[in-house]
C-alpha cells in the first residue's frame, strides 16, 4: 500500500475544502509500468538521484513544466533534464571533442551543457528557447526509469528558488506535485556542472 501524508500549511482552506493529501511511494512499492504510464500523462513527481532530490516531469508537456516553474516560483531560467540514453544525447546534441571525455563520465554526478541541435526535444518551457541543454544521467536506478519513459525528463532541485534544496519528507510537504518516489533523507550536494562549450566547470 502507499503512504499518505497530509499537507501541513492548508490552514488558509476553509474548512469545508478537502486537505491535499500527497501520495508517497517508497522505493519497495515502485510499480514501473504504473509510473511510466503517469509521467507521460504529465504527472509532476519528486524523485532521488544520486546526488539530491529532483523536481520532474516530461521535458516535452509544456504544461508540466510551467507546473514545475509555478512551485519553485522560477520565472527565466532554463532547467537540465535526465535523459534516457547516451544515444539520445549523440541524436540531439552537437558533442565537440572535448566533451566527448565528458560524456564517458556518464552516468554520474555531473550536470553536461551540450549546444542543443533539435530544439524540439524539449519544450521551450524547459530551457527558455536557449540554444543549450544541460544533461544528467546519474549514477542511480532512476535513470532505468527515465530510460523506460522514453523521453528526457525535467531535473531541478527541490526548493523555491533562493532557498536551500529540500532533504526530507517533510519539506517536500509544500510541493503541491503528483506523488513522492522517497528513499529516506538525501544530505548530498547538487551536480557538478560542466560547460562543454566554454570548459567552465562549477562543483557545489
Amino acid at each position: 500500500m502507499h503512504c499518505y501524508i497530509n499537507f501541513s500549511n492548508t490552514s488558509f482552506l476553509s474548512p469545508s475544502l478537502p486537505r491535499h493529501v500527497m501520495r508517497i511511494i517508497s522505493t519497495n512499492e515502485i510499480n514501473k509500468s504504473k509510473l511510466v504510464q503517469e509521467i507521460l500523462a504529465g504527472a509532476v513527481f519528486i524523485y532521488p538521484t544520486d546526488t539530491i532530490y529532483g523536481i520532474g516531469c516530461v521535458a516535452t508537456n509544456s504544461a508540466a513544466v510551467k507546473r514545475i516553474r509555478e512551485l519553485k516560483q522560477r520565472d527565466t531560467k532554463p532547467f537540465s533534464v535526465i535523459v534516457p540514453s547516451i544515444d539520445w544525447i549523440r541524436e540531439n546534441c552537437e558533442i565537440s571533442e572535448h566533451a566527448k571525455s565528458w560524456l564517458q563520465k556518464l552516468p554520474g554526478p555531473y550536470t553536461l551543457i551540450f549546444p542543443l541541435k533539435n530544439p524540439a526535444a524539449v519544450s521551450h518551457e524547459t530551457n527558455m528557447g536557449m540554444k543549450t541543454l544541460g544533461i544528467r544521467i546519474p549514477d542511480h536506478w532512476i535513470s532505468s526509469l527515465v530510460e523506460s519513459i522514453g523521453k528526457p525528463i525535467v531535473t531541478t532541485s527541490v526548493n523555491i528558488v533562493g532557498k536551500p534544496p529540500c532533504t526530507t519528507k517533510t519539506e517536500f510537504e509544500q510541493f503541491n506535485v503528483d506523488f513522492i518516489i522517497y528513499e529516506g533523507d538525501k544530505a548530498g550536494k547538487p551536480s557538478t556542472i560542466v560547460d562543454t562549450v566554454t570548459g567552465k566547470v562549477v562543483q557545489r
